[in-house]
């Protein structure tokens, strides 16, 4: 063990995995492979389709006339002409949903003419039917612009969320390169039970991931109060230990409000570290989180495992022990990762979980940012962009002394 490694136990040897786990394949290593990524490959299909799927009301208009055309003159394609408009409703603009209409009633008028049985009483009720479909599908068009309009009114209520709880932190902090990412696990969420927060304060620059217990508003209350406690505590208290006991305090006060099941199980794994101003060592207080890994500039990783493992933040009533804070080396042009375990929940199509320790050993990141999108890309390759569990990446790089 080289000096200032901090001793691996089984649990970080195995990349975060539980005895019987999976053993993840080999990492893709620097050179991406020539197949695109399952999620850019399965956006682009569904563009194809959905270009194909636009197509169909002129298609069937045409397919109707060519029938007509071609039949009896008492033979009707009336299911087809009815079949356009409907299909153009919610996938054109209403201008484009009523030229659809018009142009089936203008083509079933003109066929009954040219055919000469404009006034037969099965003529004039396929004309009716015709039109009072086409009307429908205005109205359908109508409703469908109403409801894209609310989703993109809550999309952009849930950015403004985001925004307002987890905001992105400044690039450059205490003197130190910082990049944060996080990916929701549904779609069209932008906010879930994972967090990261970083606060600059007179001790150092303190900052924290962790994941909430659940899913939906309570656990973004929950994200609230956590980030709110932290960023006072990080401020305000002289130990990083004190931070972990204050937002214990602040979970436990706020499991007095919640109702049911939450109220006894609500729980925070979290992972908080301190990087003193101008010392090159950082400090870890791990509360049930996955380790986090230090990669030193020459490419060789190190997994932060806790020697003494720690209940959650929030589940204090189970035992009561003091908050160990262990201090690591932090040279010059070294990147801490932290993450939540939707990184290491990651399975592939043969139930292998993704390990990030396996992966990104021996690799070398200039920016933090590069880091981040790395280990983004490779988690929505090895799911197949089908992941599990949301996704918070924190990075942060202590730059050079020539880079200062």
């Amino acid at each position: 063990m080289r000096p200032g490694d901090v001793e691996e136990g089984p649990y970080a040897r195995a990349g975060g995995r539980l005895p019987g786990d999976p053993v993840p394949d080999p990492g893709l290593g620097d050179t991406p492979p020539p197949a695109p990524p399952a999620p850019a490959a399965r956006r682009r299909w569904l563009s194809h389709d959905h270009a194909l799927v636009r197509l169909l009301p002129p298609v069937l208009i045409a397919v109707a006339v060519v029938y007509d055309l071609v039949t009896p003159r008492y033979f009707t394609a009336g299911p087809l002409y009815t079949a356009a408009p409907l299909v153009a409703a919610p996938l054109y603009s209403r201008r484009g949903t009523l030229l659809t209409g018009l142009a089936v009633v203008a083509a079933v008028v003109g066929l009954q003419f040219g055919k000469g049985v404009a006034h037969y009483i099965d003529s004039v009720t396929e004309l009716v039917t015709i039109t009072t479909v086409a009307g429908l599908a205005v109205l359908v068009n109508s409703l469908v612009r109403r409801t894209d309009e609310r989703l993109a009114s809550a999309r952009e209520i849930a950015e403004a969320a985001q925004r307002a709880v987890l905001p992105e932190p400044a690039e450059r902090l205490g003197g130190f390169e910082i990049a944060a990412c996080y990916e929701a696990a549904q779609a069209d969420a932008f906010i879930g039970g994972d967090l990261y927060a970083v606060q600059d304060s007179p001790r150092g620059v303190r900052m924290i991931v962790g994941d909430v217990r659940g899913k939906g508003m309570g656990a973004v209350a929950a994200v609230a109060v956590v980030i709110g406690a932290f960023r006072e505590a990080a401020e305000q208290e002289t130990t990083l230990e004190a931070v972990a006991q204050r937002l214990e305090r602040a979970l436990a006060r706020e499991g007095t409000r919640r109702e049911g099941l939450d109220a006894f199980e609500g729980f925070t794994t979290a992972v908080l570290v301190e990087l003193p101003h101008g010392d090159g060592v950082a400090r870890v207080v791990n509360r049930g989180h996955p380790p986090p890994l230090l990669l030193d500039a020459d490419g060789r990783l190190s997994a932060l495992a806790a020697r003494e493992t720690a209940l959650p933040l929030g589940m204090g009533e189970l035992g009561v022990w003091p908050d160990r804070a262990e201090e690591v080396p932090f040279p010059g042009g070294a990147t801490l990762l932290l993450y939540t375990d939707g990184v290491t929940e990651a399975r592939n199509a043969r139930g292998e979980f993704y390990d990030p320790a396996v992966r990104l050993a021996g690799r070398r990141f200039r920016r933090p940012g590069d880091l981040l999108d790395v280990v983004a890309e490779e988690v929505r390759r090895h799911s197949g962009g089908g992941m599990a569990d949301d996704m918070a990446l924190l990075a942060v790089r202590r730059p050079d002394h020539h880079e200062q």
